[in-house]
């Protein structure tokens, strides 16, 4: 069960939050809705003096989402090798792992020399910003250019929590079916960049249509750019090496242009929190 977020009220048991309902005081006094709506304006307090904990660093952080499978770790070890392998490239780069339980994943990572710091979120379908935030506690971010964060393989949750990244990149795997942004339009539009991942099964499992997912795209009002890369034949990948280039230079010159951003401190922010509430 999910504490953090909206999974915890379904219609089936919405009518124990609502007047005269069971929970509709907690042991406070305090309506429960308060207590969640309390718990999302926390997260994104949080979430923004994560981001500028990165851009004081000038870090470029990237929140990586997709359900299970979809080859999210694939994508990360790939593009670890392939930045290996560009001789002008020194780029940096550090993972934060969430997953529900095991430490595969982040063993995965570290096998290639790459700093991975494991969040077990137990029970919680997704990641947010205060487990983001104590897992910075061990990250010095002097030595990177990159975070990736890898969310939890859910295509519904994380979409609604902010972490304080500055992109959302969401895998859509070819297994999956060309129709899960109609499916999962709040996830799919908050996304910066689609990558339809294991392109290299589009000539057998023939009935997903590259083509078919923009259009979903286009209609639930998505602007966001579609590769298409697969992990194990590499096709694709140098186009999204390329994408990753340009964000780090896109999020230089914006701080350059707005050092302030970088600048503010956490108290600074909490003095506007208060005039504000």
């Amino acid at each position: 069960m999910c504490d953090t977020c909206g999974c915890n009220i379904t219609h089936g048991n919405e009518g124990l939050i609502r007047p005269g309902g069971k929970l509709q005081k907690t042991e406070s006094g305090r309506e429960a809705v308060t207590v969640l709506h309390s718990l999302l304006h926390e997260n994104d307090h949080t979430a923004k003096h994560n981001r500028d904990h990165f851009d004081q660093h000038d870090v470029l952080a990237i929140n990586l989402m997709s359900s299970p499978g979809a080859g999210k770790t694939a994508l990360l070890e790939a593009t670890i090798q392939q930045l290996g392998l560009k001789s002008n490239s020194n780029i940096k780069i550090a993972v934060i792992e969430g997953d529900l339980e095991t430490e595969n994943d982040a063993e995965r990572i570290r096998k290639h020399g790459v700093k991975a710091i494991q969040i077990a979120t137990g029970s919680a379908c997704h990641l947010d910003a205060h487990m983001i935030h104590q897992a910075l506690h061990n990250l010095d971010l002097a030595e990177f250019d990159i975070v990736f964060i890898e969310n939890v393989g859910n295509l519904v949750c994380p979409a609604s929590f902010d972490l304080g990244q500055h992109l959302n990149v969401t895998l859509l795997s070819v297994p999956e079916g060309d129709d899960k942004p109609a499916k999962y339009p709040v996830m799919f539009r908050t996304s910066d960049l689609v990558l339809i991942s294991k392109s290299d099964l589009l000539p057998i499992l023939d009935d997903f249509k590259p083509e078919k997912a923009k259009g979903y795209l286009r209609d639930i009002a998505s602007t966001a750019p579609v590769m298409e890369l697969s992990s194990k034949d590499k096709s694709g990948l140098p186009q999204w090496i390329d994408w990753i280039d340009q964000q780090i230079k896109i999020r230089k010159t914006y701080l350059e242009q707005y050092p302030v951003a970088a600048g503010h401190s956490h108290h600074h922010h909490h003095e506007h929190e208060e005039t504000r509430t």
